[in-house]
């Protein structure tokens, strides 16, 4: 009998039927004994997280603006979770600290903690389970650093006094006592400590979706599930941009070895997908994924027996540095080299970053290609397999698409190509039905 950890997503906790199925699935297992929980989500499309709810009243508060009715709306949502949920607490004590401390100036990590606080506090009542402050086991320096060492040693030796638990997620505290919050998305971060304090036979993550997708539902058409990945594809498709876990919210349990389950707290029926170390490379399945992004400019440089001129990488990749412009890839042959860079990355700087290149590095053509898109392939499969890029190569061919970038890792987990903007769709549509 192993311990699970069990994370629930605002989707999950936003109201008092999202809690309902959340009690449904912790009694279903009795090994899900620590639960870590956010602030209540949107429960329709044109709702408002109750997190933004309160950065908007410190908005208001810091602008001289009254924030009473933003405020009454927060006090509406737990109200309602109070009296659905019959639990047995002071809640407007609770919510009248929080107007207190909002009116005394709270700083905007405290107040954007507080609806996972609230939250955590009402759905312990209502399970009957024990509540842990996250701001007493997740610690953080007086500089705002997250202190790794010192918070798993005390998630250890608080979670052993307890046989179920069930802590916020999403901030900590500082020695003097101040909260300070993770990013965005914090909660995650927390399940993966809790499970790697506890050891945990596996971190299930519960949210609105049956886990990751094989590619974007907005391109492709009833997209197959990924039932399992491993980190290191994981990694590739979260960079091309999947809407995926960040690196920090796997982080802690990726180091103690411990999978992380997706599930859909909605369909709990569902396996989900499972993120591990390593799958059986004897399987089947080619490819994990497909993911990419558009807006990229590709700067091709060609001179003559570059590959043989010693500190050429060096000089560019410093011209980058000196001018804030990150790299995304730098696909190079004998006499060529291209920097592939994000837009965004650009604005303003692509004149002086070509007058830079021709001035320092003296190459005898340099060309723009802008108005790229980026499609990465990824699957541990593909290095076991041979006619993996012929297929998929053909496949663009078949689909019209001319491939104006070819990138693959060393690691052979994942082919990217350029193509222009506009063929970004039928790219990803063309790869997927290749091998689907």
């Amino acid at each position: 009998m192993g311990i699970k950890v069990a994370k629930f997503g605002g989707s999950s906790v936003a109201d008092a039927i999202q809690i309902r199925k959340l009690e449904k699935i912790v009694n279903e297992d009795s090994e899900r004994r620590f639960l870590v929980v956010s602030a209540p989500g949107k429960r329709f499309d044109n709702d408002s997280k109750i997190t933004d709810l309160l950065y908007s009243c410190m908005m208001h508060r810091d602008h001289n603006l009254p924030y009473e009715n933003l405020f009454q709306v927060i006090c509406d949502r737990f109200t309602a979770l109070y009296v659905s949920l019959g639990i047995d607490m002071d809640i407007m004590k609770e919510l009248d600290t929080i107007k207190e401390n909002i009116d005394r100036g709270a700083t905007k990590d405290y107040l954007a903690s507080r609806g996972e606080y609230l939250n955590a506090k009402i759905i312990a009542n209502f399970l009957g389970m024990e509540f842990i402050d996250a701001a007493d086991v997740i610690l953080f320096d007086e500089k705002g650093r997250f202190m790794e060492k010192e918070t798993n040693e005390r998630l250890k030796e608080e979670l052993l006094k307890h046989d179920k638990a069930l802590i916020p997620g999403f901030y900590g505290s500082k020695p003097n006592g101040d909260i300070k919050t993770f990013s965005r998305g914090g909660s995650d971060i927390t399940g993966a400590l809790v499970a790697r304090a506890v050891d945990a036979e596996i971190y299930e993550n519960w949210t609105d979706v049956s886990g990751f997708l094989m590619a974007d539902p907005r391109v492709v058409e009833n997209p197959q599930p990924i039932e399992e990945i491993s980190y290191k594809e994981l990694r590739e498709l979260a960079y091309m941009g999947a809407s995926v876990l960040h690196e920090d919210a796997i982080y802690p349990a990726k180091i103690s070895h411990i999978p992380i389950n997706i599930r859909n707290t909605n369909e709990p029926a569902d396996r989900g997908t499972i993120i591990a170390e390593e799958f059986d490379t004897n399987s089947k399945r080619v490819i994990t994924g497909i993911a990419g992004s558009k807006n990229f400019t590709v700067i091709a440089l060609y001179k003559n027996k570059l590959s043989t001129e010693r500190g050429f990488l060096r000089k560019l990749a410093g011209i980058l540095e000196d001018m804030d412009i990150p790299l995304e890839h730098m696909p190079s042959g004998i006499d060529t080299i291209s920097v592939v860079i994000k837009n965004d990355s650009l604005e303003g700087k692509t004149e002086e970053l070509v007058d830079e290149i021709k001035r320092q590095l003296q190459p005898e053509t340099v060309e723009i290609i802008d108005d790229m898109a980026l499609i990465a392939t990824v699957g541990k499969g593909m290095s076991y397999k041979p006619g993996v890029s012929a297929k998929l190569f053909t496949a663009l061919a078949e689909a019209g698409v001319n491939i104006r970038m070819i990138d693959q890792g060393s690691s052979e987990i994942n082919i990217i190509i350029g193509v222009q903007n506009e063929d970004f769709e039928k790219s990803i549509k063309a790869i997927y039905n290749a091998f689907i």
